[in-house]
């Protein structure tokens, strides 16, 4: 491996061009592969192009049209025996001029687009008439970015090909390389022959392409394997079965829990009893329960000698958390503390002294938990809300919170149910548990899709269901993917809503507003002082209120499934009858259609979830944050699922019996992640 400043013609220029594409080396370049192939093999005629097709071009220039007032571009009449195309230039200089003469015959490859003279090629290649047209294989297309051409990109592969695809060494034990090399597999996927099968290629099914995926899909187990590995490697906070905790707790409580509850619970505690860190993810449906499975296991380290922190990605989350640990735990004479970012000077300090000495058991806070000037006395058991909103190694530094050099425990719980082949991929460092079972008395929500122009019909029904005594949530999304436009949206439809019906008590959140505001609002809110409350996503995690039946999303058709499953959650938390009303611009595409008919169709966040991998991939649901080491170079998770077990089997026998490849396997494919000793 080498630098691809080695290369000839990779100047500073073009050094930081490959760098925005993070191609650091000789084998960042082996290892980019095509995104699409080319046949520059055959002329084909001008009668026969399709707009947005590259092709092979061969003609007569009957015309050249410099630029002079205010056209910008040069044109050029290119003709065969069958028809005629315009070739545009916008960049214009002497050499490029001097290319064309009238009645010369020219050769060029580029795409057809529509333009202001018909079917036009926006800056072709041009090539030379001396060589051949018969090439004897495709011609790959790759990622790219503004100022690096594919021929450049190109050339510097073939480079790194030319000089050091010998130097890759077979890292896969014998029987998975057979079919092709690596070598080999990796000659074929930049340079396939003519008859190579284009479907299979495009779709990641030839052979060439899976003994590479299944390398980089074991790659990744490998990572989270030995993140695992690392983790556990030292002592945990041993606690016993709590005998008063967790009876007084429950004793409390108007319901019992589900059989799911009682299973993932009796999960938990198996793993606190043992003396290594417990890592495990719970995943529950919109109000399943997580967080009193959370609280039963809390009371476990709690009675055991240990401190409890739970953190969660928003203050309003974390206040809500704070004031049921509150009500649940301080009646059992536990001191539950509070640390955010927002705490200053004297609050701040009597806050982390009470931490530190040990008299704050349990606390509860946003990341600030995270900082190094929170120091706990004799931490044991760390629980984290929607761990998706977190980065990935961030749960990682909670390892140094332990005391006497244990590793607390950690549980992760999300409300976003994630498809078993995400899991895998994303937390397959963590054992797993799922809440599969509703609370009795929860009514599903029924969930209707109207049309924005009958948004007059939807204000006069949420004003007769606040009148009835009942309270509703109106959610503002805007098309732009910006907190300070959809705040503008939200203040506009309060102030709308407001003069109209003045009778109503409205509230009003979104994320420009300090967090104080934000919690007042939606405190006043659950104590039912505000019968409407206008936000934007931020309510998508957020308060519990019983009382709300109706759930407004304008834009519905801009979300995600997932994300619009979270805020529909937010009502159906009582026994009345609830309703989410899915408000959409016409007119709604197909594709728009299907997803808003499976939000109709299905209350199942699983089912949902899939759907929703299906349609926006992992980055999407899980979000960037999360998924910032799950940048695939060939595999695909939808794709390449049927493998995974398969790359999970043999990182595990890696690990074990060649222990030797996985650094390089690792250097290989994720050169850029986090290492961690496994040993």
């Amino acid at each position: 491996m080498a630098s691809i400043r080695d290369l000839k013609g990779v100047g500073s220029a073009a050094c930081n061009l490959l760098e925005k594409l993070h191609l650091f080396s000789t084998d960042d370049l082996l290892f980019h592969l095509p995104r699409d192939y080319e046949d520059r093999s055959t002329i084909v005629a001008m009668n026969q192009l399709s707009v947005g097709r590259s092709y092979l071009l061969e003609g007569e220039v009957q015309s050249i049209d410099f630029p002079s007032g205010k056209r910008k571009s040069m044109a050029i009449l290119l003709q065969d025996d069958f028809g005629k195309v315009t070739l545009r230039f916008y960049h214009i200089y002497k050499a490029l001029i001097d290319q064309f003469n009238l009645g010369q015959r020219i050769r060029l490859f580029g795409e057809v687009r529509i333009g202001a003279r018909g079917l036009e090629v926006y800056h072709p290649e041009i090539l030379p008439l001396h060589v051949l047209n018969k090439h004897s294989r495709l011609t790959a297309i790759y990622p790219s970015t503004e100022g690096l051409t594919q021929k450049k990109l190109r050339d510097y592969i073939q480079q790194a090909f030319d000089q050091h695809s010998d130097d890759l060494t077979e890292l896969l034990p014998k029987e998975f390389s057979t079919t092709y090399s690596l070598k080999n597999a990796l000659s074929y996927i930049h340079h396939p022959p003519l008859d190579a099968n284009m479907q299979q290629l495009m779709q990641g099914q030839h052979p060439a392409q899976q003994r590479l995926i299944l390398e980089e899909l074991i790659s990744h187990q490998l990572s989270l394997l030995t993140r695992r590995a690392y983790l556990q490697h030292t002592a945990s906070a041993c606690c016993k079965p709590s005998t008063h905790f967790s009876h007084a707790l429950l004793s409390t409580l108007p319901f019992s829990l589900t059989r799911a509850q009682q299973r993932v619970s009796e999960e938990i505690l198996h793993d606190l009893q043992q003396n290594k860190p417990m890592l495990r993810l719970v995943q529950g449906d919109v109000g399943a329960g997580k967080t009193l499975v959370a609280a039963i296991a809390a009371c476990h380290a709690l009675e055991s000698g240990w401190q409890v922190a739970l953190m969660a990605p928003t203050e309003i989350l974390a206040e809500q958390h704070y004031l049921n640990f509150k009500r649940w735990l301080e009646p059992l004479d536990i001191q539950v503390s509070w640390l955010s970012g927002k705490q200053k000077g004297k609050a701040r300090h009597l806050a982390e002294t009470a931490i530190q000495h040990g008299i704050a058991n349990m606390v509860i806070g946003t990341h600030a938990l995270f900082q190094n000037s929170v120091i706990f006395k004799q931490l044991g058991l760390v629980i984290i809300d929607e761990q998706h909103r977190f980065g990935v190694d961030q749960r990682l530094a909670l390892r140094d919170k332990g005391a006497n050099s244990t590793t607390p425990h950690q549980l992760i719980m999300t409300a976003t149910p994630i498809p078993r082949t995400l899991a895998m991929s994303a937390y397959g460092d963590l054992d797993t548990s799922i809440i599969d079972e509703l609370p009795p008395g929860r009514t599903p929500i029924q969930t209707v899709t109207v049309p924005l122009d009958r948004r007059e019909d939807v204000l006069q029904r949420i004003a007769k269901n606040c009148a009835e005594g009942k309270q509703a949530y109106w959610v503002c999304t805007l098309v732009e993917q910006s907190e300070s436009l959809d705040a503008q949206a939200a203040e506009a439809t309060y102030l709308d809503i407001q003069t109209r019906f003045p009778q109503l008590h409205v509230g009003l959140v979104h994320g420009k507003m300090k967090a104080t505001e934000k919690q007042a609002v939606m405190q006043a809110f659950k104590r039912n002082e505000l019968q409407l409350l206008i936000a934007t996503t931020v309510i998508e995690v957020g308060v519990d209120v019983p009382n709300a039946s109706l759930m407004i999303i304008e834009n519905a058709e801009r979300l995600g499934l997932s994300q619009l499953h979270q805020l529909r959650g937010r009502v159906g938390r009582g026994a009345q009858a609830s309703f989410c009303v899915l408000m959409y611009k016409s007119p709604l595409s197909q594709h728009g259609q299907e997803r808003l008919s499976i939000l109709k169709q299905s209350n199942d966040g699983f089912i949902i979830a899939e759907k929703d991998l299906q349609i926006r991939g992992p980055g999407e649901l899980l979000g960037t944050k999360q998924t910032g080491d799950l940048g695939f170079k060939v595999a695909n998770l939808e794709r390449d699922q049927y493998l995974l077990h398969q790359a999970q089997h043999i990182a595990q026998q890696l690990i074990q019996q060649n222990p030797q490849t996985v650094d390089a396997l690792l250097q290989r494919w994720l050169p850029h992640a986090p290492r961690y000793a496994y040993v």
